[in-house]
């Protein structure tokens, strides 16, 4: 119903949050192809929020990763999902759930600690600092720049920054 009235307007532009987050595994797959369809047939853009990487990376063909507001890293959704740069999105793609029988009970080190911070005080420095393992001093005082570490490929963390 939603999509419907989205398309009401002929928009160019569809801002979906969270779209299938609380459907079906049945029916999340219909809707995402259903959504992608759309994308074709009537030349839409979509800016899609999710937590999910695996619907991410199914339906965008650019992906930006965001922690406490900020964009950590973005690209192209393959190369970000193959090569990830920032420890985030390495926590998140670890996340995800094993769909292979034979390494679904392979226990998979997800690469992060801690709790959220606040988003009302963000830590100075890198807003992952505080939950990251590689953590710097650098990291506690200032912000990363917003790096290109591969063609199309720019990430905001310090381990990556030439010095």
């Amino acid at each position: 119903v939603n999509i419907a009235r989205a398309l009401i307007l002929r928009p160019k532009l569809i801002v979906a949050d969270e779209p299938v987050s609380m459907l079906d595994v049945s029916i999340r797959a219909e809707i995402l192809q259903l959504m992608l369809d759309l994308k074709e047939s009537r030349g839409l853009t979509y800016i899609f929020i999710t937590h999910d990487l695996a619907v991410a990376s199914y339906i965008c063909d650019k992906i930006a990763v965001m922690y406490l507001g900020k964009i950590v890293e973005l690209g192209e959704t393959r190369r970000v999902i193959d090569n990830p740069y920032h420890p985030y999105t390495k926590a998140l793609i670890a996340a995800v759930p094993e769909p292979d029988p034979s390494n679904r009970f392979r226990i998979r080190e997800v690469p992060i600690i801690g709790e959220v911070p606040s988003a009302v005080a963000v830590p100075p420095g890198c807003r992952f600092h505080t939950r990251c393992l590689y953590a710097m001093d650098i990291c506690k005082k200032m912000e990363p720049p917003f790096i290109e570490v591969e063609p199309g490929h720019y990430v905001a963390c310090w381990l990556h920054v030439k010095k």
